[in-house]
Order: structure tokens, then sequence, then C-alpha cells
């Protein structure tokens, strides 16, 4: 079952293992679950990073996470990713402090998606692609969330700290397997993302057609619930994030896959925020 963030969906999470892994080709019989696994692309015969060890019993064990230059580390992950968030910070306090209209915000929040989903789309990480992608995401953010601010005080510093929140949260609960990323779980945040979208699009066209209102998805009670809704799906995204960076690491991932994962973590971390902005806005206009 193919991941949910479309970041990943060519390294995929496939459910060949029982568990959410990477997915690759044909099978190539090697003797050992590891080695020309289906489920993982670094994982086969001719990988030096994905060779099997053999355990005191005698069994096989999974190969340790690669120490040789060129692989994907979670030093190279946590590097990669504080300069796209770092990019996205420094973008949106230029907007906050610039006061830009909002209609220059929703300019560049478009040119934000399209960045993105070049991508999301493109078989490699392109670094200067995703730190476009995170110039303009973070010049949309820090225009919105000032426009928000003024209407809703203190909404974009609760939003930070919930999202905050939600990632050291997330991160704690997936080092300590109380969140396990299964198949199951794969499919049922493909499922729940999947009809999330479908039903903000129809919000979005019954707004646009109707009163303004739509089916009162962004506002009053209904509008809380499917905030909260959002939150948890981004919490969601969080953990393929983790495991697909943890299955980088332990098979022996291209260096570049780092920025793949740096750019996951980014699009799941704005889509907390985002959802964290408007729930603070509806609550302090209740």
């Amino acid at each position: 079952m193919r991941s949910s963030n479309p970041v990943f969906t060519r390294r995929g999470f496939s459910r060949d293992s029982g568990y959410a892994g990477f997915h690759a080709g044909p099978q190539v019989q090697t003797g050992t679950p590891y080695v020309g696994s289906p489920s993982n692309p670094y994982a086969q015969p001719g990988n030096p990073y994905a060779q099997p060890q053999v355990g005191p019993a005698g069994g096989f064990v999974p190969p340790a996470a690669p120490t040789r230059a060129g692989v994907m580390t979670i030093d190279s992950v946590v590097s990669r990713t504080a300069l796209t968030l770092g990019a996205v910070i420094v973008a949106a306090a230029a907007a906050w402090i610039g006061d830009l209209p909002v209609g220059a915000g929703a300019a560049f929040g478009l040119v934000a998606l399209v960045l993105g989903l070049w991508q999301s789309f493109r078989r490699e990480a392109s670094p200067a692609l995703i730190l476009s992608y995170a110039v303009f995401e973070g010049l949309f953010l820090g225009t919105i969330s000032a426009a928000i601010n003024e209407v809703a005080p203190g909404a974009a510093m609760q939003a930070v700290l919930g999202t905050m929140a939600v990632f050291a949260g997330v991160l704690f609960m997936y080092k300590q397997r109380i969140i396990r990323v299964t198949a199951r779980f794969t499919r049922f945040v493909l499922a729940a993302a999947l009809g999330f979208v479908l039903l903000s699009a129809v919000n979005l066209i019954v707004a646009l057609i109707g009163d303004g209102n739509g089916l009162g998805l962004r506002d009053g009670g209904l509008g809380i619930l499917f905030g909260i809704a959002g939150v948890v799906l981004g919490a969601c995204f969080l953990a393929l994030d983790f495991k697909m960076i943890e299955d980088g690491v332990a098979y022996g991932a291209p260096e570049k896959e780092s920025w793949l994962a740096a750019f996951g973590l980014t699009l799941s971390l704005v889509w907390i925020y985002m959802e964290f902005l408007r729930l603070a806005a509806i609550l302090q206009g209740e």
C-alpha cells in the first residue's frame, strides 16, 4: 500500500512484508527477506549496504544503519530539514514584517502548490526546487498568518506551539512504538486523506456558488471538529514520514533521499500548522 504523502508515492509504502516498507520491483531470490525484498528498493543484491548479517543462532538479521559516505543518515535528514524549514520561517517572517496583501499571499500559495506538485511527481529530489517551494510556502504562510492574527490576536503563536507539540508527541510515540506504521495503518491514512480532501473540495465549491459558508466546515462547531480531524490526519502523515526515514537509513538509501525526507516533513508540518491556525481563529471567533 502506497503512502498517502505524495512525496513518497514512488518510494511508496507496500504491505509485502506485513508492514509499511519501500516499494520496489519483482523479488529476486536470495534466501533472506532483506536482500531482493519487493518491499524495499535499497535491499537489492547489488546494494553493498543491504547485505544480510548472520545472527547468534545462525539466522539472518536486518542490516545495520550504514555508516559509509553517500548514504542517507539521520544527520543528513536533520540538516536538510533544518535548511528547508529555515527557508520557510525566514520567508514567513519577511512576509509578516512586510505586511504583504492577502492577494499576494494567495499568489505565493499557488506558486508553492505548483512547485510542491512538481517535486512530488519527480523521480529524484531537486534541492533547488524544494528550497524554492519552501520560500514561496513561507511567504504564503507569513501573509495568511498576519491577516488572521489581525482578527484573532495570538492565533499564529498558538498554531506554532500546537504544531511543535504534535511533532514532539508523534515522534515520542513513534520511537516508543506506541504508533506502529503497518499496512492497515497506511490504508486508513490514505482513505482518510482522500475523504478529507474531497470533502474540502466540495465545501469550497459550495462556498463559491452559494452564500460563502459552504457546508459549514470552516466555522462553528462543525469547523472545530473538521479542524481537529485535520490535525490528527497531519499527525498520521508525520508517522508515515518517520517510517520512511527509518527505512531509508536502515537500508542505505542514497543521500539525496534526505531532501525528500525533509520535503515530506515540511509538507506535514505545514498541513498541521494551517489546521491549528484555522482552529485558533474559529475558537477566538466563538
